[in-house]
């Protein structure tokens, strides 16, 4: 039985099953996005793609090899280890709050997870069965509804503060949005505001007819303000006179459009080095820990407590999505690992791996240079040389 075939049929009967329900805890349990889009905004969207592709770069390692291989390769029909970790990502830098649903096998089966959805909802409601089980059920963009169980849901908040369920929304930085837009719109005008002859003709016939006025108007724009006029000059006569309109409009100037960047930037964690990849090794590393690995961290830890019962997490079973923090080095300072590798720190392959190059068959067995050994061996081999 494909257990991607009876989803929606199997989480109707879940709906079906559920009768008196009641609103879960004291607090209001309905949520919806933030009004805006955010991520129509270019400056948004940059620093959310940043965040999303080193997110991306993290792989999963767990015991239960073809659970990991799952979550690597092919977490949904729809999406590899990779994409699946960027919408998630993208997902909860948008909402603070990111579903998602853990699609298990046939319970004559094990129950096993055979697959991961994150879930793109419009808005949800946490409700609570008789029975105590929490739920969730969620309406989608097109109007359907999806109601899932809280122990079939990996859920990840940022700026979780007022509700139980959800972490709160992104109001704050909306007001730095919108004057971006607004800088961003007044530039625009006024260019177009200056791009053109602006003035007033002022003719010294007395109380001419407003026909007549018109004509020497759109006569004059015709001759002189098309693109036929390629001198830019104007003649007129002594019975007219042209008076130009000056056009100073008021802009944003550069350090305010600056500041408002900087608040954006400092909303989501990043800056522009991040952003346009020209970031230092230390700087990588001061993102890397700040950014990245705590959102591993929680996924981490939301995955193994869905995942495993508290018998098996106490016997080491775990998924864990880790990052490769070598990659943040430069080359000088990852040809200067060879001494790791001299000294069995480092296995030859880790190294290979440290500067993108194949393993070598043997690879994996660390090796040591003839001239180091362990302080107890040296210590033994000194003895033995005294006895002698």
């Amino acid at each position: 039985m494909n257990p991607f075939k009876s989803l929606i049929d199997r989480f109707r009967a879940i709906k079906r099953s559920l009768t008196n329900w009641r609103e879960f805890g004291s607090f209001t349990s309905i949520f919806f996005p933030f009004g805006r889009n955010m991520y129509k905004s270019d400056l948004v969207r940059s620093c959310i793609r940043a965040l999303a592709d080193h997110t991306s770069k993290a792989n999963p390692v767990c015991k239960d090899k073809k659970l990991e291989m799952l979550l690597k390769m092919r977490p949904n029909p729809l999406m590899n280890g990779k994409a699946f970790l960027y919408k998630v990502r993208t997902m909860y830098e948008l909402t603070n709050t990111v579903f998602i649903m853990i699609v298990r096998d046939d319970p004559t089966k094990g129950n096993k997870p055979v697959g991961f959805y994150p879930v793109p909802y419009a808005s949800f409601e946490a409700m609570q069965a008789q029975s105590g089980e929490i739920y969730i059920q969620f309406t989608m963009p097109n109007g359907n509804q999806l109601t899932v169980a809280w122990a079939d849901l990996i859920v990840l908040r940022k700026d979780y503060n007022s509700s139980d369920i959800a972490g709160d929304d992104n109001s704050p930085i909306l007001e730095t949005l919108d004057l971006i837009e607004t800088s961003n719109q007044g530039i625009s005008n006024a260019i177009k505001s200056t791009a053109n002859l602006r003035g007033i003709i002022k003719s010294t016939k007395a109380m001419l007819d407003p026909k007549d006025l018109k004509t020497m108007r759109d006569q004059f724009v015709q001759d002189y303000m098309g693109i036929a006029n390629e001198g830019g000059v104007a003649a007129l006569d002594s019975t007219q006179e042209f008076k130009a309109l000056e056009m100073n409009p008021t802009i944003t100037n550069w350090s305010q459009m600056k500041e408002f960047r900087e608040n954006c930037f400092r909303y989501f964690g990043v800056n522009d080095e991040i952003i346009m990849s020209k970031q230092k090794p230390e700087q990588m590393q001061a993102f890397y820990e700040s950014k990245i690995e705590p959102f591993l961290i929680e996924l981490s830890l939301e995955m193994t407590s869905k995942l495993y019962t508290n018998i098996e997490i106490s016997h080491g079973s775990a998924v864990q999505y880790e990052a490769d923090t070598i990659q943040f080095m430069s080359t000088a300072e990852k040809l200067s690992l060879v001494q790791m590798v001299d000294r069995g720190a480092l296995t030859p392959n880790e190294w290979r791996a440290a500067l993108n190059l194949h393993p070598l068959e043997g690879g994996d067995v660390p090796v040591r240079r003839l001239d180091t050994a362990p302080v107890e061996d040296v210590k033994d081999n000194k003895e033995e040389d005294e006895d002698e």
